[in-house]
């Protein structure tokens, strides 16, 4: 079942967040660096999990990561290791913190270099999925197929996060032929 589909079937007040994602985030465009970094984030921390989980703690994630802001995070050190461990509201996951850690530090170097990430991954766009995985398991912490996947579909930049019946594919790609 594709996720629009389940988004259409959903009957239970607890499954809602996926309408609002869907309706208003899955597959939109991000322009802010601080914005794509905490889908990085989200993305990677779903691996193994539910994404209704991490939906679910969204507002977890965003205040332990001080709303995503890349230079804050790259300047995390083991005080805020141990401060994100011990947080029940997100994952606690020692790979998963290290990778956020780690790849905000990469991300203030790719924007040093580029101007921002977004720019960094428009440098690179388009590319196939297995040429934008490869290129982001050399460049960032625990990425792979999925993750790398989820992150550019969910973030615009490889089709696929909508069906093509679902009204808000629809209306994405009339904005696309917009732009161009």
């Amino acid at each position: 079942m594709s996720y629009c589909t389940f988004v259409q079937s959903i009957t239970q007040k607890k499954d809602l967040i996926h309408k609002n994602y869907h309706d208003n985030h899955y597959g939109f465009p991000i322009e802010e660096d601080d914005e794509l970094f905490g889908r990085l984030i989200m993305e990677i921390n779903q691996a193994g999990l539910s994404w209704t989980t991490i939906l679910n703690k969204e507002q977890n994630f965003r205040k332990a990561y001080h709303q995503f802001s890349i230079k804050k995070v790259a300047r995390y050190g083991e005080k805020d290791f141990e401060r994100l461990m011990n947080n029940a509201g997100i994952i606690r996951n020692r790979l998963k913190i290290n990778a956020a850690i780690e790849n905000a530090k990469t991300i203030l170097s790719l924007q040093k270099e580029h101007g921002s990430f977004k720019k960094w991954i428009d440098h690179h766009h388009p590319k196939t999925k297995e040429e934008w995985t490869k290129l982001f398991k050399k460049t960032f912490k625990f990425t792979g197929g999925e993750i790398v996947n989820e992150f550019l579909m969910s973030t615009g930049y490889i089709p696929g996060a909508h069906d093509a019946d679902c009204p808000i594919g629809k209306l994405l790609a009339r904005k696309n032929l917009n732009k161009k």
